[in-house]
């Protein structure tokens, strides 16, 4: 067995990745959670600062301002890291009738959606996605599980994908009647 086969029990990775743009997206995203968090520490350090409320360590109360700097330091490797980890591991692939994804930053999972199985087929964007010119496109079916979703597509792989599934999913429908 050469390296490049996988192992038996492995799955291979699907075979395309989402858009590059993906990347600058989720760093959008990362930096304004970011933003948020270490603003909220802000607040949280104005408050406890001085306040001698009782159940605030003394420490704390009298060096607040570390609290903002402790968050920040923490997140920030998140922040760096996230967005290319996460394009590292976002994949998509339709092969054959089934539509097969692999997504999760820390944990992961693999879809496999048969195309007889979808019922409807939507793209949304929202408005970070529409400035990036980006897509997530959703597939629903009948099963417990919901809906499946792949996220950072270009508009228009998002658009043709959607188009392709759908006239798969009703020639499937129709061959079974």
């Amino acid at each position: 067995m050469s390296e490049s086969e996988p192992r038996a029990g492995t799955l291979r990775d699907p075979a395309h990745r989402v858009s590059p743009k993906a990347r600058q997206l989720w760093m959008l995203e990362s930096l304004i959670g970011f933003v948020l968090l270490v603003g909220g520490a802000v607040v949280v350090a104005r408050v406890v600062g001085g306040s001698g409320w009782g159940w605030v360590p003394g420490w704390l109360s009298a060096d607040s301002w570390l609290l903002p700097v402790g968050v920040g330091v923490v997140a920030t490797p998140f922040l760096v890291a996230e967005p290319f980890v996460r394009f590292a591991v976002h994949r998509w692939e339709l092969s054959g009738d089934v539509v097969y994804a692999r997504s999760g930053f820390l944990t992961r999972e693999w879809v496999f959606v048969p195309v007889s199985r979808i019922q409807t087929v939507d793209k949304a964007q929202g408005w970070l996605e529409r400035l990036f010119g980006l897509a997530t496109l959703e597939i629903r079916t009948a099963s417990h599980a919901g809906s499946s979703t792949i996220k950072g597509l270009e508009y228009r792989v998002a658009a043709g994908l959607a188009d392709q599934l759908a006239h798969r999913a009703e020639h499937l429908r129709d061959d079974a009647t």
